[in-house]
């Protein structure tokens, strides 16, 4: 979703700049080594980061109060400028209160700092009212409790120190919960870790510091992995239960289960001084053979504090109580050690806060129901349950996993071993920036890296340090690699280059700096001629499907415009849409981004749009839509080549057919072709093609037995690369650049077919009622490429098509009575040669009739051979004749009943089938 207009200033940047105002660099060269700080909170933002994203200055907002944390302790003299600046943001706008207690530790805080009431004492407790206290990391324990509600109540705290050295006498603790400084700093969302930070000269820059490179984890998770899985060997997702799939993004989050493809559906974390696991189906909690886990995940969960574990479900309860802990049947309450909620979690603020401040979370639900049933929205913005767990680190996708049963990760390698999107992003990085080699497996794993960030930069959520950082690191890749040169003749092939084009458009409409990525694209793409305040006049009357309306507008890559839409198409389901390429390429050989098309569903009289590759311009129009006089206004564009039959005179032809866009539009009565302007530069007023197009179209119509006006016009889109094969169906059909010359001027080439395009036409008239997939999906779709070159072209099947010359045709016969006359290979051909056989014997007004047939029926079977015998009937009736023995000779299964049916019929004997018998 593209964000053109949307704000994308980080909300902390003004505060960064009062906390390092007057300060150009700092040096940390000859100083004592930091900690890096893990900044997680949605309100944690660094003040001071390294080359290598190691962030060892941070401040953060948590209820009221506001914190400064230090990466060493040293930090607090060695700058005392910082100090004074953080002393005055952390008092907090406005406050006239002066006093600040300064722990005995740092005392020389005290001295140094001028125009505030400095007080030393020897802890929190002896000096109530402050509005500032400073102290160092490692003696806040008993006063922890007391500062987080001091911060929450409108309290600022600055705390200095390093986790480092403390974490190498205490290997056996868990230093993000058990350093005493994290047990304050961790709550607000910063971190001291036990990782040793790289000294340099950092600059102060006028915006809050970047990473230029991935930043990984704030915790080895090797104990974890080894607590939560002993005596798992495996995971089992029983028959009947659709888990959803996880996207696990967060610097304290991990991987607990997935699939051999790499979907996760168990996952943990760390958010504050709490912990999170997310199951992503509630049935995995009523599994009696998961009921180790539940025992490990609870008591992970718990921390040993053996309190009351919430729980509304029975079923779960009684497993759940397996793990030794009270399992209580309520909903979320205080008190409780670990709470089990569905995923749609209510309570929101309340949860987060349970957590922030130590609490236990098990949330066990899925979302891809939601997101069936929420078209419209966004499962990972808008699902009630993502709005909490992307915070925490952890997301509910919309897609499913399969069941089966999945090898439980070796405890000690699981995060080296399991594909991790923080991880693969860390080392993507270094690959395309600084030569790192990547291992195979995680060259197999950078398509599923480029669909994750894709899907991780729709969170949208610029105020959040873990958000920002991954755009950050995305748009240096950008910056440092460029784009991949992508043509037609010029092929990306590597995957490190699939995953660039993939991610471009997204990484873009999430960068805050998007002027810095115009530079991918050549700028004689970027610099056509623009007109202005183009009004159209919007006349549509839909039948039942949604209708691309085109409007002879395009937008160069990387521009923007704004539309000025009616009150009365907002929220109804209208879209805009930019680019006509709505193929998704998954190749190992793109030759332009898997995705160059942007959608905006309109839901406001102002509309900011833009698509980082350009594209034609279209309103998206829902079904069952009439609207007439209607106009909407667009405020900066490309004039494109737009002919639309009955409207464009010749003399405005001649001036509309040399428009600047590279794309060009025929619409016609009921076909639109979307071609490269260049084919269209040197055709003169289509008078030809118009009824070129009119007879092709009148013809199909006569088959199916509808209406010559199609109730939606059929569109036809020529493309450097399409998604399958040399043309394919749907709306759009989609074909190849290559074809798109004989779309527009094959009418001049008399005796010429166009089998193609025709067969891709025949494909949107098939029905699913006399469809049998698949034996006849690219059988009977040939009827009517058939039927237009016979009755059109005037051009004879045996020459239309070579498969169908007289010699093949009895071939093709031989060989499938020769093989016994098995459906599994009556298909394609073979199949049309049944359909032939009944239209050379009883002529194409027997098709029409029975096509026609078929409108009015219901209660149509689903099964193929319920069909199939319909079918048998139908005709039968239409024709007057007994057609069974025909069908039963290619091998149809013709049922008892329905010969019963046909008995009183002449049967037909002398059918061509009757030469194998």
């Amino acid at each position: 979703m593209c964000t053109f207009g949307k704000s994308k200033k980080d909300p902390h940047e003004d505060y960064y700049l009062s906390l390092v105002k007057g300060i150009k660099e700092f040096d940390l060269r000859a100083l004592s080594v930091p900690s890096d700080l893990v900044l997680i909170g949605d309100h944690a933002f660094p003040l001071v980061m390294n080359s290598k994203g190691q962030a060892f200055m941070a401040a953060s907002l948590y209820g009221s109060g506001r914190i400064v944390v230090l990466g060493h302790e040293d930090y607090l003299t060695n700058f005392p400028v910082l100090v004074e600046n953080a002393v005055t943001w952390l008092r907090g706008a406005g406050s006239d209160n002066l006093s600040v207690g300064v722990h005995t530790n740092v005392k020389a805080v005290a001295e140094n700092l001028k125009g505030f009431k400095p007080e030393v004492v020897e802890a929190f407790k002896e000096k109530p009212g402050v509005g500032v206290y400073v102290t160092d990391a490692y003696n806040v324990g008993a006063d922890t409790k007391d500062l987080v509600k001091y911060i929450k109540n409108g309290g600022g705290v600055l705390i200095a120190g390093q986790a480092c050295q403390w974490a190498s006498h205490n290997s056996k603790d868990n230093t993000l919960h058990t350093f005493p400084g994290n047990t304050v700093a961790g709550v607000t969302g910063i971190y001291f870790s036990d990782d040793p930070g790289e000294r340099e000269v950092i600059p102060v820059h006028h915006h809050i510091p970047t990473a230029k490179t991935s930043i990984v984890f704030g915790k080895n998770f090797t104990d974890d992995m080894q607590f939560l899985l002993q005596g798992v060997p495996e995971f089992e997702i029983r028959h009947g239960i659709t888990c959803s799939e996880l996207l696990v993004h967060g610097r304290l989050s991990f991987p607990i289960g997935a699939t051999g493809a790499n979907q996760v559906f168990l996952a943990a974390g760390y958010y504050g001084q709490g912990r999170i696991i997310v199951a992503s189906h509630e049935g995995l909690l009523k599994q009696e053979n998961m009921s180790i886990f539940w025992k490990n995940a609870l008591l992970w969960l718990d921390e040993g504090r053996q309190g009351i574990v919430g729980v509304e479900n029975d079923k779960a309860r009684k497993i759940l109580s397996q793990s030794g802990l009270k399992c209580e049947k309520t909903g979320f309450k205080a008190g409780l050690s670990v709470y089990v909620s569905p995923s749609d979690i209510k309570n929101g603020d309340e949860i987060v806060e349970y957590v922030t401040e130590g609490g236990g979370l098990l949330v066990a639900g899925h979302a891809w129901w939601w997101g069936y049933t929420h078209k419209e929205l966004n499962v990972l913005v808008d699902f009630r349950g993502n709005q909490v767990l992307n915070r925490m680190g952890i997301s509910i996708l919309g897609k499913t996993v399969s069941s089966g049963t999945y090898k439980a990760p070796n405890p000690s390698t699981a995060i080296e071993d399991m594909y991790h999107f923080r991880y693969l992003l860390y080392r993507f990085a270094g690959s395309v920036m600084s030569g790192v080699k990547l291992l195979k497996k995680e060259k197999d794993w950078l398509q599923k890296l480029s669909i994750d960030c894709t899907t991780f930069l729709e969170i949208m959520a610029y105020d959040s340090s873990s958000f920002t950082q991954v755009v950050s690191i995305l748009t240096y890749i950008f910056k440092d690699t460029g784009l991949p040169k992508v043509s037609e003749h010029h092929p990306v092939k590597t995957p490190e280059e699939r995953v660039l084009l993939t991610l471009i458009a997204a990484v873009y409409n999430a960068a805050s700096d998007q002027d810095s990525l115009k530079c991918c694209f050549p700028k004689n793409d970027t610099e056509l001629p623009a007109v202005y305040d183009q009004k159209l006049k919007i006349d549509v009357d839909t039948a039942g499907a949604m209708e691309w309306m085109s409007t002879g507008l395009y937008l160069s890559p990387c521009m923007g415009t704004i539309l000025t839409v009616p009150k009365e198409i907002i929220n109804k389901g209208w879209k805009i849409q930019i680019g006509c390429h709505t193929d998704f390429i998954k190749c190992n050989e793109l030759k332009r981004a898997p995705c160059v098309h942007e959608q905006f569903p309109i839901k406001s009289e102002i509309m900011m749009v833009q698509n980082l590759w350009g594209g034609l311009l279209y309103l998206l129009v829902p079904p069952k839509t009439k609207v007439n006089g209607m106009e909407i206004k667009v405020e900066t564009a490309v004039a494109a080549p737009y002919f639309k039959q009955g409207v464009t005179t010749e003399a405005e032809w001649e001036k509309i057919r040399s428009l600047p866009a590279p794309w060009a539009e025929l619409e016609l009565e009921n076909i639109i072709l979307t071609v490269p302007s260049e084919v269209i530069r040197d055709l003169e007023y289509p008078v030809g093609l118009v009824e070129y197009w009119e007879k092709i179209t009148h013809a199909m119509a006569d088959l199916a037995a509808i209406p010559h006006k199609f109730s939606r016009k059929e569109r036809f889109v020529a493309d450097v690369q399409i998604a399958y094969g040399w043309m394919h169906a749907g709306y759009p059909i989609m074909i190849h650049k290559s074809s798109a010359h004989d779309l527009v001027h094959r009418y001049k080439d008399k005796g010429k077919g166009l089998w193609g395009p025709i067969h891709e036409l025949g494909h949107n008239q098939q029905k699913s009622c006399w469809e049998f997939t698949p034996h006849t999906t690219e059988a009977t779709c040939n009827l009517w490429t058939v039927y237009v070159h016979e009755n059109v072209m005037g051009i004879n099947r045996g020459k239309a098509h070579g498969a169908l010359h007289p010699d093949n045709r009895k071939k093709r016969m031989d060989e499938y009575v020769k093989g016994g006359r098995h459906l599994n290979s009556w298909n394609m051909w073979t199949a049309l040669e049944t359909y032939l056989q009944l239209q050379e014997k009883f002529g194409w007004s027997a098709l029409k009739k029975v096509f026609e047939a078929y409108h009015t029926m219901t209660n149509i079977p689903k099964d193929n051979n319920g069909k199939m015998n319909l079918y048998a009937v139908t005709f039968s009736e239409i024709v007057q004749m007994n057609l069974t023995e025909f069908l039963k000779a290619w091998g149809w299964p013709i049922v008892a009943d329905t010969e019963t049916k046909l008995s009183s019929l002449p049967v037909w004997k002398d059918h061509p089938m009757v030469q194998y018998d």
